[in-house]
C-alpha cells in the first residue's frame, strides 16, 4: 500500500485535531499540521504532500489565497485541495472551487465525510 501525506492548514488547534483524527483512520496516511497559510506554504515547499485541507478564515494568509498560490504553481496544479470551513455561503464555495479547490466541506465536520472525500481524491479504497 502506498504511503500518503496530508497537510491540514487550520488556525484552530481543536479543528486541526478533529480533522487529523478523521484522517488517521486511513491506513498509510501521514498527517502534518500548519496553523496558517504561511506556515502551510513553508511545509509545502519543503515536503511532498498528496492532499491539502485548508480553512478559509485564518490570520496572516487565508485559505483562498493559499489555494490560488498552489494552483499558480505548475508543480502543484494537480494537488487535491479540500476547503473545510464554517463559511456555508454559496459564493464562498463557488469562489473556492473557481480558484481550484477540489472539494468543500462545511463545519461542523463529520469524520466519515472527511474520510470519504480523502479516499475519493487519492483514489484509495
Amino acid at each position: 500500500m502506498p504511503e500518503y501525506r496530508a497537510l491540514i492548514v487550520e488556525d484552530s488547534p481543536t479543528m486541526r485535531q478533529l480533522i487529523a483524527l478523521a484522517l488517521r483512520r486511513i491506513h498509510g496516511l501521514t498527517v502534518v499540521e500548519a496553523g496558517d497559510g504561511v506556515e502551510g506554504l513553508k511545509k509545502l515547499s519543503g515536503e511532498r504532500f498528496d492532499i491539502v485541507f485548508t480553512d478559509i478564515n485564518m490570520p496572516i494568509m487565508d485559505g483562498l489565497k493559499l489555494v490560488s498560490l498552489l494552483r499558480s504553481d505548475p508543480a502543484r496544479q494537480e494537488l487535491p485541495i479540500v476547503i473545510i470551513t464554517t463559511e456555508g455561503a454559496g459564493e464562498d464555495r463557488d469562489r473556492a472551487l473557481a480558484l481550484g479547490a477540489n472539494d468543500y466541506i462545511t463545519k461542523p465536520i463529520q469524520a466519515a465525510t472527511i474520510v470519504a472525500v480523502t479516499k475519493r481524491l487519492l483514489g484509495v479504497q
